[in-house]
């Protein structure tokens, strides 16, 4: 059976102009059909990629108590650990342990007339047990920004945009974020569910997976496999590319799956999005592709196009409401309020 998932190599994109024509081509074609490949050819060394699967073990490895003194629930900015089963998925646990930072700035003041959700921006949560984690997220966080405002470069290019087209929604300010996450062996869960499915908000993931398999994307109505490849990264669409381009490109529905008994999961995803404060513009794409483009599939709470900040902040609420209760009372319904 062919490959459902494709891989594609983004130094073709440097390689002249008769490469980087059908490179572009495979990436439209990719990202709307499937709305998921492989990334090689992206730049980020072996070294680096085992220098993070590395930290993050390490970072799990670690006492329960040396994780929970930087519990997510001290953050309003919704960073730090959370346990398994301690993020929910409309609704339902999610059977995974994570670490969630952001970019690094100074919280905004608040006071009457600030948006709520200028709350997200602020520092992380380090573990003081192993210092030598920070220096290696951010590093990471830093190498994964290249390689995503390089793709978003090349959708534009893919869709008959300015390469520059989607400069002005993330330039000086992305609201990016990424996790560290392991997922236990199906003997210490409380059912399969890794993550449940959905789909992410943003405008790329760039996942970085270990060895072992898990994660799934629908395709046609069934579950297809997205096995490790060694090296890759596995790219899929955000609902915020799949509004910019009128639906022509395909944010998917995806999930993880536990892994067997005995065995944990390692991964990296790296969520690259807009600033909060952005309005996302509708492209005006070429006849032929606006012809094609089926109207965005996205979840008709989120109207992503304004208000990016407070649907982002909307979301975060949805999935922990822990920190809700604790950081955003104010906000909440009374009953929700009250837990």
């Amino acid at each position: 059976m062919p490959r459902i998932v494709p891989v594609l190599d983004l130094s073709r994109f440097e390689q002249g102009a008769s490469e980087r024509r059908t490179f572009l081509a495979d990436l439209r074609s990719a990202s709307r059909d499937i709305g998921f490949f492989y990334l090689a050819g992206h730049g980020i060394s072996w070294a680096d990629i085992s220098e993070v699967l590395t930290a993050s073990r390490r970072f799990f490895a670690l006492a329960e108590a040396d994780k929970l003194a930087i519990e997510m629930v001290r953050s309003s900015q919704f960073r730090g650990y959370t346990r398994a089963g301690g993020e929910l998925t409309k609704g339902k646990a999610d059977w995974r342990e994570q670490l969630d930072i952001g970019v690094e700035r100074p919280p905004i003041a608040q006071g009457p007339g600030i948006p709520a959700w200028t709350r997200l921006q602020g520092p992380n949560q380090w573990p003081t047990a192993l210092p030598e984690l920070k220096p290696a997220l951010l590093a990471w966080q830093a190498k994964a920004t290249a390689v995503a405002i390089r793709l978003l470069k090349a959708f534009a290019l893919s869709l008959d945009q300015p390469e520059d087209a989607f400069d002005p929604i993330y330039r000086d300010e992305p609201n990016h974020r990424m996790k560290i996450v392991r997922y236990p062996g199906r003997e210490a869960t409380g059912g399969d569910q890794g993550v449940g499915a959905h789909k992410d908000g943003g405008f790329l993931t760039l996942l970085l997976q270990d060895d072992n398999k898990g994660l799934q994307v629908d395709y046609d109505g069934s579950w297809v496999d997205v096995d490790p490849i060694p090296g890759t990264l596995v790219v899929n669409i955000g609902e915020l590319l799949e509004l910019a381009s009128n639906g022509y490109l395909r944010a998917t529905v995806h999930r993880v799956v536990t892994p067997p008994a005995g065995i944990e999961r390692i991964s990296v995803p790296f969520f690259f999005s807009a600033r909060l404060d952005a309005t996302i513009p509708l492209l005006e794409l070429p006849d032929e592709l606006a012809a094609q483009a089926r109207g965005p599939a996205s979840d008709p709470h989120n109207p992503l196009f304004r208000d990016v900040g407070t649907n982002v902040l909307k979301s975060r609420l949805r999935s922990h409401p822990d920190v809700a209760r604790r950081h955003y009372a104010d906000l909440l319904e009374p009953e929700t309020r009250a837990g």
